[in-house]
């Protein structure tokens, strides 16, 4: 089975209006804290502002809209493992410890493996980075169905 992934600009547009405020949120709520001379927690809620800052800026532009250099454009799933070609052109094959993670929403999944040289990689994929739903509930069935065998 292959898939060529697609940006998922819709998905994007929820990303930004769940990130962009809670970041603003947490940036005026140290600064709050740091004017008020309580600077330990103005230092706590920097923290919190800059995690949830790289974290929304990672899942929008490497999951999302796939444009950092380790976002996988292309997938290839057969029995035996799983092939991702990241948007640097780099091939990554999954080809042991092969784990799938549904969520309960339907709408996303992540999967996880040891690559060929033993180095643990996991990726996530969202509905919207496949072209239409019925490859995505595809692909779902055939990992439901392979992996996760106890």
């Amino acid at each position: 089975m292959n898939f060529d992934l697609v940006p998922d600009r819709k998905g994007m547009v929820w990303d930004l209006l769940l990130y962009i405020p809670t970041v603003v949120a947490l940036a005026s709520i140290a600064a709050g804290f740091w004017y008020d001379d309580d600077h330990n927690m103005g230092y706590l809620f920097f923290f919190l502002t800059c995690f949830f800052f790289i974290a929304g800026f990672n899942r929008v532009f490497k999951t999302r809209l796939m444009l950092l250099p380790s976002a996988p454009i292309s997938l290839k799933v057969t029995d035996e493992n799983i092939g991702l070609v990241q948007r640097n052109g780099t091939q990554v094959n999954l080809v042991k410890n092969l784990r799938y993670f549904p969520d309960y929403s339907g709408k996303t999944f992540g999967i996880s493996g040891l690559d060929g040289a033993g180095k643990q990689q996991q990726f996530v994929f969202h509905k919207g980075q496949f072209p239409t739903p019925e490859k995505f509930d595809s692909i779902q069935t055939f990992f439901k169905a392979h992996f996760n065998k106890k």
